[in-house]
């Protein structure tokens, strides 16, 4: 707490676009579009996998916990991104600051998790189709979400506690549109060695560890693919996995080229190089969360007539 009183600082102002103004619009028009279809998709998938009783199976378990997740995440964010952009104003509180990176690092280490859960979901249900509904019971099902939430935040916890209780001197102003953790190491006054250390090691938990078990998950699906001796049944495999491969592909490719690349080197970095990094973090928030649901629903039968018969039911009871 001394430290954080030592730092002058009761708010700091997120420049964003401001030195686009005329791109600010554009933006705004755009996010609030990708946020409109974050909540209608993501809320359509968690009450379609709540209330048809076909759909309550680990996959949708754990679908739906990716839902309610990216709904979390956007709303701690990008709320505030559209009322910088469409009223100018910019500044948010040091509390208000500190909440913000730890939704935002929770649900992303959480998420990460998640993807490696539902990845281990798959195997099961191809390699080992007679025990799945054993090893993948509810009660597993439960811990292993647990688990993913429990270990997210606690993550978020350390990295915000390391990062807020920096000294800040006078310098307030992040470049950025968020409290992006690395946003904000950027404008403190101290030796953040620590910071870095903690990052890279939050990196290896919660990035390479998950991708490993979603590539040997994989690796062990395919072997058992290639020999089915059915083609039917292998497209009928591969179509199960496709979705969730797909949404590794996109969260992965993105969140390594964010924040597995060495930061250290720029820390000092221009400020147009640094508008650039946070207008692709922005986008970053809202693309993957904005792209879920539209997968998972296009790519599934079971997701399209729970949906339909779901609106069938409301319109005859209205009329």
């Amino acid at each position: 707490m001394d430290k954080i009183n030592q730092t002058f600082v009761t708010e700091f102002i997120l420049l964003g676009l401001s030195g686009y103004p005329k791109l600010e619009i554009i933006f705004f028009a755009v996010i609030l579009v990708m946020y409109l279809v974050i909540l209608t998709g993501n809320g359509v998938l968690i009450t379609v996998s709540i209330f048809d009783s076909l759909l309550h199976t680990p996959m949708y378990f754990f679908l739906g916990n990716l839902s309610f997740l990216d709904i979390c995440y956007t709303s701690s964010s990008v709320p505030s991104t559209l009322v910088s952009l469409i009223s100018k104003r910019r500044n948010i509180s040091f509390s208000g600051c500190a909440v913000q990176m730890f939704v935002g690092f929770a649900m992303g280490s959480t998420e990460c998790f998640l993807l490696g859960m539902m990845a281990f979901d798959r195997y099961v249900a191809i390699c080992n189709p007679l025990r799945y509904p054993i090893i993948m019971s509810r009660g597993v099902c439960t811990l292993m979400a647990c688990v993913s939430w429990f270990s997210g935040g606690i993550n978020s916890i350390v990295q915000t506690s390391l990062a807020m209780t920096l000294p800040f001197c006078t310098n307030n102003i992040i470049n950025h549109f968020l409290c992006e953790i690395l946003a904000v190491l950027k404008i403190a006054c101290a030796d953040i060695s620590l910071n870095l250390v903690t990052l890279s090691i939050s990196n290896m938990v919660f990035l390479v560890l998950p991708l490993l078990v979603i590539f040997f998950s994989y690796t062990f699906i395919l072997y058992t693919i290639l020999q089915m001796n059915s083609a039917t049944g292998r497209r009928k495999a591969f179509s199960t996995c496709s979705a969730h491969l797909t949404v590794v592909i996109i969260f992965y490719g993105t969140i390594f080229v964010m924040y597995a690349k060495p930061k250290s080197q720029d820390l000092l970095g221009k400020d147009s190089s640094q508008a650039t990094e946070g207008l692709v973090s922005v986008f970053y928030g809202v693309m993957t969360p904005m792209l879920n649901p539209i997968i998972y629903s296009l790519r599934n039968k079971d997701v399209k007539a729970t949906v339909k018969y779901l609106l069938c039911q409301k319109i005859g009871n209205n009329t």
